[in-house]
């Protein structure tokens, strides 16, 4: 039996199941959105589905039930109630205020086309999209649905400058104001996008907006599962090794299932197996690489993120919060979430980390060349690799030293970052990070932070980071690091390492091992 085509890039519903293409069955969330919802706010990283999602809500309430055949949906919704839909799409490159309104300008025309209604000419865009919804509604004797795709595309887009961003932000504020205004003319309202922007600042009004980016109930309802994977997609991966795999693109995660990055699962496929930097290498990060550098943010950070209720709420572009849109971009995910008990009242924290070996590897790859313009040096890669697997500490010692000898030296002009320890720190956590490896930077014990801690090949390295001459294997053994992981691991190294700040590089590298003291 012949496989059905892939839906690679394509994010129209209809054409996905007129034409036969693979469709993993997201209708059971649709459905129950539809019925328990009427204004709906869902934010998920770039290339995860979203677009598709927000289409096959439009045809479900179009009628279009040819198309849903087979699907969770087909026998629980009315279809003989049909309701005009109303979309705006912001997927273009939005530079310039004449941009947007350029953008709106035509998506107005358009539906205006659809629904065989007008806007009087001398009223500005907002107030046509006001007139458009009673327009339509007065046609169809209907209430309006209105879907609006990747809502924040206008402030992403030009994020970088403040005052772009704000006259953008008022913009669109302005637009989506109508929506709390004409609420008797409305069935349902759905928006997408990455970010989620404070509600004072873009839906001025809308407090009936719910958020679900966060809710259990719909935390699959972008992305593949691990039984999509072993059911819908098996066939497709015949030969593959479905653990290595699932390290690679899975471990996002909504507070439901983990899942895979959709973009990532097709490329992959397509490309016959090639293990690539798909998603990330559709859109490269510059700007947050641009605040990690402006705020020299200490990069070991990274690897033990906690958040409270901030996740879930949102920034603005005056203040806009790094780990928070990392999380929000996809370049950090959930990890764990804690109870905390405050008398009778219970608070969340939520423990993020970056979600599997592609966004390592590109990450923190991108971070090095883009901050301190280091060239990948393949060899570098694996004599560090090898020497942590093997414990060969001369090694691992020698490919550090040859790492920051390779930092070009214009990184330390104009600036005194060779004079702390976080310096250091953050270039060694990323290197390793940009190979795969399991890190924890800030590792917490009961005692103190360890630097940075080494998971692999069932070793441990407890790793601390000085500047001058003072001891840093002596701080480990003194704070007595190693107590955390005695019961769980068979080796463990305690690696003391000193920089010369005139030098850059490393002047005083020490380690032990069972008692035994090395030192070279």
């Amino acid at each position: 039996m012949s496989l059905k085509k892939l839906p690679l890039g394509i994010q129209t519903f209809s054409h996905i199941r007129k034409e036969d293409y693979l469709y993993i069955d997201k209708t059971q969330e649709a459905y129950n959105l539809i019925e328990n919802y009427k204004y709906i706010f869902l934010s998920r990283p770039r290339r995860f589905g979203k677009s598709l999602f927000l289409d096959t809500l439009k045809n479900i309430f179009e009628g279009k039930k040819e198309y849903f055949k087979d699907l969770y949906i087909y026998d629980k919704w009315d279809w003989s109630k049909k309701y005009p839909v109303i979309k705006i799409d912001w997927n273009m490159t939005l530079q310039t205020i004449d941009d947007v309104e350029q953008k709106l300008e035509e998506t107005l025309l358009d539906n205006q086309s659809k629904f065989e209604v007008e806007c009087p000419t001398d009223i500005n865009l907002n107030r046509c999209f006001e007139r458009l919804i009673k327009n339509v509604y007065k046609k169809y004797n209907q209430r309006v649905v209105v879907l609006i795709d990747e809502y924040d595309k206008p402030i992403l887009d030009v994020i970088e400058d403040i005052e772009k961003a704000k006259e953008h932000r008022e913009y669109i504020k302005g637009l989506y104001t109508i929506l709390k205004g004409n609420d008797e003319y409305i069935k349902f309202v759905f928006l997408t996008g990455v970010s989620k922007f404070s509600k004072s600042s873009i839906f001025s009004g809308l407090n009936m907006l719910t958020d679900i980016s966060l809710d259990e109930e719909y935390g699959n309802i972008c992305g593949y599962t691990q039984n999509d994977i072993e059911t819908s997609f098996l066939p497709y991966l015949d030969g593959v090794d479905l653990e290595k795999f699932k390290n690679y693109y899975n471990g996002y995660n909504f507070l439901k299932d983990p899942v895979y990055n959709p973009f990532d699962t097709l490329q992959f496929i397509t490309k016959k197996f090639k293990y690539k930097n798909y998603w990330f290498e559709s859109g490269t990060p510059t700007y947050l690489i641009k605040l990690i550098k402006e705020n020299n943010y200490f990069l070991p950070k990274l690897s033990n993120v906690i958040l409270g209720e901030e996740l879930m709420n949102s920034f603005d572009i005056e203040n806009i919060d790094l780990e928070v849109l990392l999380y929000q971009s996809g370049y950090l995910t959930i990890d764990e979430v804690v109870e905390e008990h405050i008398g009778m009242l219970s608070n969340y924290k939520y423990k993020l980390k970056l979600p599997n070996i592609e966004v390592k590897s590109s990450f923190n790859t991108f971070i090095l060349e883009y901050i301190y313009k280091y060239n990948n040096d393949l060899n570098i890669n694996k004599n560090i690799y090898k020497s942590l697997y093997d414990a060969n500490l001369n090694s691992f010692k020698d490919t550090l030293v040859s790492l920051f000898a390779s930092i070009p030296y214009n990184n330390y002009i104009k600036n005194d970052i060779s004079k702390y320890e976080g310096f250091y720190a953050s270039i060694v956590y990323v290197y390793l990070q940009s190979l795969g490896l399991e890190i924890i930077g800030e590792d917490v014990t009961n005692l103190g932070r360890i630097d940075l801690t080494i998971k692999i090949n069932d070793i441990i390295y407890i790793i601390e980071f000085k500047i001058g001459n003072s001891d840093a294997l002596q701080q480990i053994k003194e704070k007595n690091y190693a107590q955390k992981y005695i019961s769980k691991y068979k080796t463990i190294y305690l690696v003391g390492i000193n920089f010369d700040e005139k030098e850059r590089n490393i002047n005083k590298f020490k380690w032990e091992h069972e008692q035994y003291l090395y030192s070279k």
